[in-house]
């Protein structure tokens, strides 16, 4: 949510911080601004809407200068308008300020400031910040003590770029709870919320952590804790992707793209992990805490959304095969439980593509309060969780820019299959089933260009059913959180209602709502569930509603008995949730584009959820 963008070097800033808010797009948002210092005055330029209106005001009004701060805000204290858009100043102008996060007390420090003779002239949380960097800000006072000052008083979380008139050559950035990072280039610094704004003018970047302000200037940067005066040394990291992994391609959408990325992910997760003769995986990520690993007797999986999901059929696959007593928790509810957790024998482990889901990271610090073993599995290398968990598993599947999560997804049950793998090895799984595991996961990727090969007969299935209002997702076993995850993508990107549901929970109040004018998808390879799921499918077949499926390649019979039949290729049936999802994923794509819906930036969504 939300996207960060600041500039301080020798060139034309506005450019720059322009083009970081056209890559930062993806995240979510509703309205757009930028200011620039231009010698001793700041000139700032929003705008209610995208950053294309941004960009075509700021031809009619633009703005000279090489240093600045830009952002995209999606609402939550204040309508999206002119008014609440960032960035924020006082009352007298001398203090402008961008921030992704919420000011839990925002309130009663803007009644004392009012009652002071501030005068407030938007709804936000966050123009709070700059009426109190500006009241503590003197002659006497450098501007980082003054947000220093002012970090100290406010709740919630925060990440924070400031720049004032007093001191033009300089912008303090600060960070806690939201993403913040520093791209170190020659003779110029780049500070933005996500990695991808960067990366066209640095490979080198500094991520700062919770409770750390930068102070940055055209000489350098220094970087010291909240509560402290002496500076950090911080480890340089190199973006290990480049631009052209981040842009669409030939393709005319990010899902689209990353839909059929996922073939090259998954071995991209794979790589160097996978020791098929001895059927073992090889997790370096946990190398650490290998022999405490042995010791665990349960298991929590925490995420949100289609990372939830993905932990839903990991507890299938940690339970059956690795025999680990597993259970999943929606990352926002786990901190409100009064969870029975012991330190000595569970462990905790988190998935997150973006590695900064605020109720995941909050579930992590939980978690390490009450003394767990905390392990994550994330895309972005140096994010807040990546950072927190004290091990854990990257994805390696590059920048993920669809706000519909797709090759993340995919890429998360693979590294769950090889954590079930190396933990069961760890255990009792014998080596004929470890190797068994092994191949199959080393042949996915050729399976899923297979499926992918078919998306033409998808894109026409589609047209058939782009009336329908309502749908149904049907799965048993490993691929009931498919169908939960197939139901999402259609609702995320095409606005279309549907609901996830367990094949054995249709006749439990779901059938009420069957009639011919609301389709049911099954998912129904051929498993262990195979018998119970065409049963299932006969029972919503005598009720008149169109019947898709999901089907293992060679199966006839299904043929008679559904409208529309899918086919995706035998695998192990631990392993046909990365299939099955393939075929819905285009599935909610094409009925998208069908109805003309935005699929990169569904309305009222975000691709990394910061805030609760």
């Amino acid at each position: 949510m939300c996207g960060i963008v600041g500039y301080i070097g020798n060139r034309e800033a506005s450019g720059i911080l322009l083009d970081g808010l056209h890559r930062l797009e993806y995240r979510g948002y509703d309205s757009a601004g930028l200011a620039v210092v231009d010698g001793k005055q700041i000139k700032r330029v929003r705008v209610q809407g995208k950053v294309a209106a941004l960009a075509s005001k700021l031809k009619q009004e633009p703005l000279s200068g090489s240093s600045g701060i830009a952002h995209t805000r999606w609402a939550t204290h204040g309508a999206p308008s002119e008014a609440n858009a960032h960035p924020h100043c006082d009352d007298k102008g001398r203090v402008y300020v961008v921030h992704n996060g919420i000011v839990e007390n925002y309130a009663p420090l803007k009644q004392e400031l009012q009652q002071e003779g501030h005068v407030f002239s938007s709804e936000t949380d966050t123009e709070v910040i700059a009426h109190l960097i500006s009241k503590f800000l003197d002659e006497n006072t450098p501007l980082e003590l003054a947000v220093k000052k002012v970090l100290k008083l406010i709740k919630g979380t925060y990440a924070l770029l400031v720049i004032a008139v007093a001191e033009p050559g300089k912008i303090v950035a600060a960070r806690q709870s939201s993403p913040l990072r520093l791209g170190v280039g020659q003779d110029e610094f780049i500070i933005a919320s996500d990695a991808s704004a960067i990366a066209n003018y640095t490979k080198q970047l500094i991520t700062l952590g919770d409770g750390e302000v930068a102070v940055i200037t055209r000489a350098g940067y220094t970087i010291s804790e909240l509560h402290g005066e002496v500076d950090l040394d911080k480890d340089i990291e190199e973006i290990d992707w480049n631009l052209d992994e981040a842009g669409k391609g030939d393709f005319p959408h990010y899902m689209l793209k990353e839909i059929f990325e996922q073939p090259e992910a998954i071995k991209n997760s794979l790589r160097g992990r996978l020791l098929v003769e001895d059927g073992q995986a090889v997790l370096g990520g946990l190398r650490q805490v290998e022999d405490r690993l042995r010791k665990i007797k349960r298991l929590h999986l925490i995420a949100c959304g289609t990372a939830y999901h993905a932990a839903l059929v990991g507890e299938y696959m940690l339970e059956e095969y690795a025999n680990v007593p597993t259970e999943v928790c929606v990352a926002s509810e786990f901190r409100y439980r009064k969870a029975i957790l012991d330190p000595e024998t569970e462990a905790v482990l988190v998935i997150s593509q973006s590695g900064e889901t605020a109720d995941t990271l909050a579930a992590v610090k939980e978690a390490k309060e009450k003394g767990l073993l905390t392990l994550g599995i994330v895309n972005v290398v140096g994010s807040s969780i990546a950072q927190a968990t004290e091990a854990g598993i990257y994805n390696h599947v590059g920048p993920e820019i669809g706000v519909a999560s797709t090759k993340a997804f995919t890429s998360q049950l693979t590294v769950l299959a090889l954590l079930t793998l190396f933990l069961g090895r760890q255990r009792n799984m014998s080596l004929v089933i470890g190797k068994r595991i092994a191949e199959e996961l080393k042949a996915l990727p050729l399976k899923i260009e297979k499926i992918l090969a078919g998306s033409q007969l998808i894109s026409q299935l589609a047209k058939k059913y782009v009336r329908v209002n309502n749908f149904y997702y049907v799965g048993r076993k490993y691929n009931y959180p498919i169908a939960l995850e197939g139901a999402l993508k259609l609702k995320e990107i095409s606005y279309i209602h549907a609901e996830g549901a367990p094949a054995g929970e249709l006749k439990h109040g779901p059938l009420a709502m069957i009639d011919s004018n609301f389709p049911a998808l099954f998912i129904i390879p051929q498993d262990s569930v195979y018998e119970k799921n065409v049963s299932n499918l006969e029972e919503v077949r005598t009720r008149g509603a169109k019947l898709l499926a999901i089907a293992t390649a060679g199966d006839n019979r299904l043929a008679g008995l559904a409208d529309e039949v899918l086919y995706i290729p035998k695998t192990l049936e631990m392993l046909t949730p990365i299939l099955s999802v393939v075929p819905l994923q285009l599935l909610a794509y094409q009925l998208a584009i069908s109805l003309d819906r935005d699929v990169d930036k569904p309305r009222n969504l975000a691709k990394s959820v910061t805030v609760e």
